[in-house]
């Protein structure tokens, strides 16, 4: 039976190396985004260059089966997958729609 006391700092020792740990992931998570996110104003601007649609629904259905597949092999949750991905190029066509006007 664990006990509160028998746990003591090495419970918390343990708690801080996996939070710092997880700090870290969110951290690259961050700057893959942000890298991501450049890549996709690139084709934003070269979409309104060329009068192309902010939306690629065959490409997106694509992506969103591509990351699925990702997600099942490295045993993460499919649908969070496909829904954090779905947040995501909600957000891109939002920026590909901006940039058009502009």
């Amino acid at each position: 039976m664990d006990d509160a006391s028998s746990a003591g700092p090495s419970a918390q020792e343990e708690l801080q190396r996996l939070r710092a740990s997880i700090d870290n992931v969110d951290a690259a998570l961050v700057f893959l985004l942000a890298e991501r996110f450049k890549h996709t104003g690139e084709v934003g601007r070269l979409k309104a260059r060329h009068g192309l649609p902010p939306a690629d629904p065959d490409r997106e259905a694509l992506q969103i089966a591509r990351l699925r597949g990702l997600a099942e092999e490295a045993q993460l949750d499919p649908t969070f997958a496909e829904k954090f991905l779905a947040f995501i190029i909600k957000e891109v066509i939002h920026h590909h729609v901006a940039v058009a006007r502009t």
